[in-house]
């Protein structure tokens, strides 16, 4: 099975602001590629740098987003899920961000490692700092490669205690 963490920082409030992205392979059960890359958003207006740290300047020269995830084909195709954390907000970034760039959306079903901290791990609270630690999964929080590689490391310790993604399988996106 080959399950991809992806995960999303985002410049401002519209979901095509995508300024940076992680992106974690994992194949029977073992995390086996792990990447991260800043992307230039369609605006210059920066409303969540004191989250993340990212600036204008730090992404204007890199590529937009259809280029990046072009870049990441290997990743995500033949993925059997995709999983993040708090997957609506990734899957609607992901989905804006294809959409605005003409890029076909992955038809990949998306599953939340929040779901699998609730269901399977009986965590609350669920986000990703508060499993991390739990877990003893190292983290740099709103760093896109480590908040991917922190829910791969979710999903693929639940994978190795018997767990089915599917249980954790988001429906249909409703905006």
């Amino acid at each position: 099975m080959k399950i991809v963490a992806i995960d999303f920082e985002t410049a401002d409030f519209g979901a095509d602001s995508a300024c940076a992205l992680g992106i974690v392979a994992i194949e029977d059960g073992q995390i086996v590629r792990t990447e991260a890359r800043l992307i230039r958003p369609p605006r210059d207006k920066f409303v969540f740098t004191y989250i993340h740290g990212i600036t204008w300047d730090d992404v204007k020269d890199e590529a937009d987003f259809g280029d990046v995830w072009d870049g990441f084909r290997d990743y995500w195709r033949d993925a059997d899920y995709l999983v993040a954390h708090n997957a609506p907000f990734d899957r609607k970034v992901l989905f804006t961000c294809c959409a605005k760039a003409g890029r076909p959306k992955p038809e990949t079903p998306f599953a939340c490692t929040v779901r699998i901290a609730r269901t399977h791990f009986k965590f609350k609270p669920a986000n990703l700092a508060y499993v991390s630690e739990q877990l003893g999964i190292d983290l740099k929080h709103h760093d896109a490669g480590s908040d991917a590689l922190a829910c791969a490391s979710i999903a693929a310790k639940a994978l190795a205690e018997g767990y089915s993604i599917a249980g954790a399988m988001l429906g249909p996106p409703s905006y």
